[in-house]
């Protein structure tokens, strides 16, 4: 029996990527991410891994990039500015299909802002930092037990689907600490990388029917190029439309087909009522609050919070939001997500923003005062 332990958000993710297997992170310190560099320079010596700071936030991107390559599971964490120069290699790693994990602490923005204070203005950008149309998961913890969680299941996708995967978390989730008592993940699986076993005819970017080859490590026999150009199933550059386009259609498609497996969510409350409440990270927490009070007063609220960001669990919420007479967004920014569920919505039941982006978390009174004054 594990105890039960009191327990940083950030140490929650560093514990949860060593029990998913993580050998190497390469990272450079940037507030409110930094204790998890810090945890993983500490720890990983005694797991077989290797740490190291990198020069910037560009190197250290690529650094993960090479571990994956060589077979190790790889991970960096960075908050706004950090995260935006991780962009090109992130679309390097979605267009070569190598694994990696990229924690993003959000903090407020844009440029250097306010490094210690929270926020979640980040929603965009890791959907859609990186050029071109390309594949990227996305998920986001509202507590530390769930960061710990979440970070295994990161490893497990990325690996799965040979993706870079996102873990969006914000400032007061990172620097939370909470008693948590990790002993019902105790069985948790661990997806490990499939090993190839034709060396002589192996095609590291086949077209198989789940859309995802499996990638062999560097050094271990195994002859392929590696390149962010459009390629063939060999790796080798090619300005063919035709295989480019299939190319395309098999990043997007080993994502947009697996949705089933890849997307996670909660509900509470959403047999129907009033007001329906999205929302995520820590600003979930505050309306789950938020709900209780509104209740006392009569008003029915439910709440949808996506755990899975990208892609967004559009069927689902379109199952949900008809039963309520009106939706709320509720979030760190000037309404990132809003455009996501109101795109899904089309006009079919009001949505409304409700948002925070001063540098201060919400507080339940927040919201409650602004659903009564919808009324």
């Amino acid at each position: 029996m594990m105890p039960t332990v009191l327990m940083q958000g950030n140490e929650a993710v560093v514990a949860g990527a060593i029990d998913a297997g993580l050998k190497f992170y390469a990272g450079y310190p940037i507030t409110p991410s930094t204790e998890i560099a810090e945890l993983c320079a500490e720890k990983l010596p005694f797991v077989g891994g290797k740490f190291i700071q990198m020069e910037d936030e560009i190197a250290s991107m690529a650094a993960v990039i090479g571990a994956s390559l060589a077979g190790l599971k790889a991970m960096t964490a960075t908050s706004g500015p950090g995260f935006s120069l991780k962009q090109e290699n992130i679309g390097f790693a979605a267009m070569a299909e190598i694994p990696c994990v990229i924690v993003d602490v959000q903090r407020m923005g844009p440029s250097t802002g306010m490094p210690t204070s929270p926020a979640q203005g980040d929603v965009m950008q890791s959907r859609w930092g990186t050029h071109g149309d390309h594949p990227i998961i996305v998920l986001s913890p509202s507590s530390v037990k769930e960061a710990y969680y979440i970070t295994i299941q990161a490893f497990n996708l990325s690996e799965k689907y040979r993706t870079p995967v996102i873990l969006l978390m914000d400032e007061v989730i990172s620097h939370l600490r909470e008693a948590v008592n990790l002993d019902e993940y105790k069985d948790v699986e661990i997806f490990e990388r499939p090993m190839p076993e034709d060396k002589e005819n192996y095609l590291p970017y086949q077209y198989i029917e789940n859309g995802v080859a499996p990638l062999a490590p560097f050094g271990k026999g195994f002859r392929f190029h590696v390149t962010g150009l459009a390629h063939n199933e060999k790796g080798l550059p090619t300005n063919d439309p035709k295989v480019t386009e299939k190319l395309i259609k098999r990043l997007m498609g080993k994502i947009e087909n697996n949705k089933k497996d890849i997307l996670m969510f909660e509900e509470k409350d959403t047999e129907g009522g009033d007001i329906l409440l999205i929302s995520f990270g820590s600003s979930a927490r505050a309306c789950e609050s938020a709900i209780e009070e509104l209740k006392k007063e009569g008003i029915k609220v439910g709440l949808f919070r996506p755990i899975t960001i990208w892609p967004f669990p559009d069927e689902k919420l379109r199952e949900i939001y008809p039963r309520f007479k009106k939706v709320f967004v509720v979030e760190m920014n000037t309404g990132q997500l809003y455009y996501e569920v109101d795109r899904i919505i089309k006009g079919n039941t009001y949505v409304g923003k409700i948002n925070k982006f001063n540098g201060e978390f919400f507080t339940p009174f927040d919201i409650v005062e602004k659903i009564k004054e919808s009324f």
